[in-house]
């Protein structure tokens, strides 16, 4: 390559600023040029408006990246790794979020996203929240948007439709939910509580792990009414933030007969999530406890409106009357309306077969 000296007009200010933190001006204008023309010869190809390319040229950082040369070690991951994990995450999402930015690092450090513009519509939100999570952790996240938007890219994965249309044919050419709950109680005995807790909960699965194991913890240490109110029939997850009240995933409160924790609390603690899936995948069986969940919040449309059924699995929207005025310590009937659908719960997935807790709650 042939170098040629060129006078550019440039900022004495700026450039006194850039040459006090040690910025090779001149590398850094060649490569900003080299970014625009690059990036300009892409637009062109896909015959891009005018008005886009030239903003272009106010988009682009022409700074080096603070992290390029010096940010790959073992000891930058494992910082970034317990970062991620003080967020407030679950553990498996933070791992997952960790593995995507170290697989898609280079993408941030080449200003480049065309690879992860190639991935599938279902991989590609979870590659884009791991690399803003990441330049959020090294400090450019602001230049993480401006590549977000010169490559197009959004956060939005699958349409509401697609997955809409999903559940329509996962329910015509699958068994029954609750016959799926029954088939892995019949195949691992082990799990019944477990499955019990789950199907009348309506809690994540990972949230339900902790539930029924903070339960026997809470019981061995004589201290379980500080979860479960025996007069509420209710886990009250709210009292333990650090478990229940994550980012984006929370849960209140639960609904769940007191029969129901008296034999849990005498039980063993599950090791982890991915034990209970092992036993059930050891009987040939799906996975399919995300759609219990599912199942439960649609039944519960018999007995409670949409709000409720919000509040219950977790979801507190935007809205005036969710976030200023519902209340449900004011719902004196919740309860009952509750335990109706609990008890038809109950009926489709014979839990405690001849035990009616609507009536013993």
């Amino acid at each position: 390559m042939v170098k040629q000296n060129v006078t550019l007009a440039i900022d004495k200010e700026i450039y006194e600023k850039a040459h006090a933190l040690g910025i090779n001006v001149s590398k850094a204008c060649e490569n900003y040029l080299k970014q625009l023309i690059e990036a300009i010869e892409g637009i062109n190809r896909q015959d891009m408006p005018k008005n886009r390319i030239e903003s272009l040229g106010r988009d682009l950082d022409p700074r080096p990246l603070p992290y390029q040369g010096n940010f790959n070690s073992v000891e930058d991951w494992q910082t970034f790794r317990l970062w991620i994990q003080q967020q407030g995450y679950s553990k498996a999402y933070a791992t997952n979020l960790f593995n995507y930015a170290q697989q898609y690092f280079d993408c941030l450090v080449n200003r480049d996203l065309s690879k992860v513009c190639a991935l599938k519509e279902s991989v590609r939100p979870n590659v884009l929240k791991a690399l803003s999570a990441l330049s959020k952790f090294l400090g450019c996240y602001e230049d993480y948007k401006v590549l977000l938007r010169n490559h197009g890219l959004g956060w939005i994965g699958r349409s509401t439709d697609d997955i809409i249309i999903d559940r329509l044919t996962r329910s015509e050419n699958s068994c029954d939910i609750w016959v799926w709950v029954k088939q892995v109680k019949e195949a691992r005995h082990e799990l019944n509580l477990f499955m019990d807790l789950l199907a009348v909960s309506g809690l994540r699965f990972a949230e339900c792990v902790e539930a029924y194991n903070l339960i026997v913890k809470l019981h061995a240490e004589n201290n379980l009414t500080n979860y479960y109110n025996y007069d509420k029939c209710v886990l009250e997850h709210y009292k333990f933030k650090d478990v229940f009240l994550r980012n984006t995933k929370k849960a209140f409160i639960s609904f769940v007969p007191s029969d129901l924790i008296d034999v849990i609390r005498y039980s063993p603690s599950l090791p982890n999530g991915e034990y209970i899936k092992k036993l059930v995948q050891g009987r040939r069986l799906p996975l399919r406890f995300g759609d219990v969940r599912e199942a439960h919040g649609t039944l519960m449309t018999k007995y409670l409106n949409r709000e409720e059924i919000d509040f219950l699995q977790g979801r507190v929207s935007s809205s005036v009357f969710m976030q200023h005025y519902f209340n449900p310590a004011l719902i004196t009937d919740l309860k009952e309306r509750v335990f109706k659908g609990i008890d038809e719960i109950l009926r489709l997935t014979n839990v405690l077969e001849g035990t009616n807790f609507l009536e013993e709650n």
